[in-house]
C-alpha cells in the first residue's frame, strides 16, 4: 500500500483514517495490540516519524492507547453508567446491548466495624456476610465489588448470589421487590495486585472507587458496598432526579 500526498492529505492522516477503518471494520478488535511501528510504516510505506505521528492522533481522539515498552493498544469503548437513585448494573449493561454477567469470588463471614455498622443501623460487631464478586459486560470484567449484609436478615446470602449472580436477584429471594440508592461517594485509586488480577488491568491503572448503601422503600439499610471500576472502562454519569 503507497500512499501520497497529492491527494492533499497529508500522509499521517491517510495512515489514521486506515487504521481508524481497521477499528471500525473489526480487523483491529477493542483491548487488541495494534502491529509494531515498523510494520505499519512497511504497511503503508511511510517512514516511522510519520506513523508516530498517526497514532498520536488517534490517541488524542481516544481510540487508542501507549503503553510504554508494551506498545499501542485499541481503546475500548467505555460504558456509560448512570448514577441515579435507582443504580442497576444487570439494567445499565443490558440496556448499552451487553451481556451483563455476575461471578462470586467469595463469600464470607464478618464482623461490622464502625463505618459498615452505621451504613446498616447495626451495632458494632454484628454479623455480617461479606461477598466479594466481579460484574462484566458479556467478556469484559468491569469492576469488582465487596458486598457487606447483615446474616440476621440474609442468612445463606453468599450460596443465593452464586446461585443468581445477582444482588437484585438476592435481595428479591428474600422478599423485596424494591430499593434505591441513599448514598454513593466515587474516590479515585490505583488498582492493587488482587483486583488487577479480576479485572484483568495492568498493575498501575486507575480505578474508580465507589463506596454506596442501598436502602428499601421504607428507608432500611439493606447493603453497603465497595465497588472498584476499571476506569478506562466506564464513564459515570450523574442523573439529578
Amino acid at each position: 500500500m503507497s500512499m501520497q500526498e497529492s491527494s492533499g492529505v497529508a500522509l499521517w492522516r491517510q495512515v489514521a483514517d486506515g487504521i481508524e477503518r481497521g477499528i471500525a471494520d473489526g480487523r483491529f478488535a477493542a483491548g487488541e495490540k495494534l502491529p509494531g511501528e515498523m510494520e505499519i510504516a512497511e504497511t503503508y510505506r511511510v517512514n516511522r516519524h510519520t506513523v508516530r505521528r498517526a497514532l498520536a492522533a488517534l490517541a488524542e481522539r481516544g481510540l487508542v492507547r501507549a503503553e510504554r515498552g508494551s506498545g499501542t493498544y485499541v481503546e475500548a469503548q467505555r460504558l456509560a453508567y448512570p448514577l441515579r437513585s435507582r443504580t442497576r448494573f444487570s439494567e445499565i449493561v443490558g440496556g448499552g446491548g451487553h451481556e451483563p454477567r455476575g461471578q462470586l469470588i467469595d463469600a464470607s463471614s464478618d464482623v461490622a466495624n464502625r463505618e459498615i455498622a452505621r451504613e446498616l443501623g447495626l451495632k458494632i460487631g454484628a454479623p455480617l456476610i461479606r461477598i466479594e464478586a466481579v460484574r462484566l459486560a458479556d467478556r469484559t470484567p468491569i469492576c469488582v465489588s465487596t458486598t457487606w449484609l447483615s446474616t440476621e436478615r440474609f442468612p445463606d446470602a453468599g450460596s443465593v448470589f452464586a446461585n443468581v449472580r445477582s444482588m437484585t436477584k438476592l435481595l428479591g429471594h428474600y422478599g423485596v421487590k424494591d430499593y434505591h440508592r441513599a448514598s454513593t461517594r466515587i474516590t479515585a485509586a490505583i488498582v492493587d495486585a488482587t483486583d488487577a488480577a479480576r479485572l484483568d488491568l495492568p498493575l498501575g491503572r486507575p480505578v474508580l472507587v465507589v463506596d454506596a448503601t442501598d436502602v428499601d422503600m421504607l428507608d432500611q439499610p439493606l447493603v453497603t458496598k465497595r465497588s472498584r471500576f476499571a476506569a478506562e472502562r466506564v464513564e459515570f454519569l450523574v442523573e439529578n432526579g
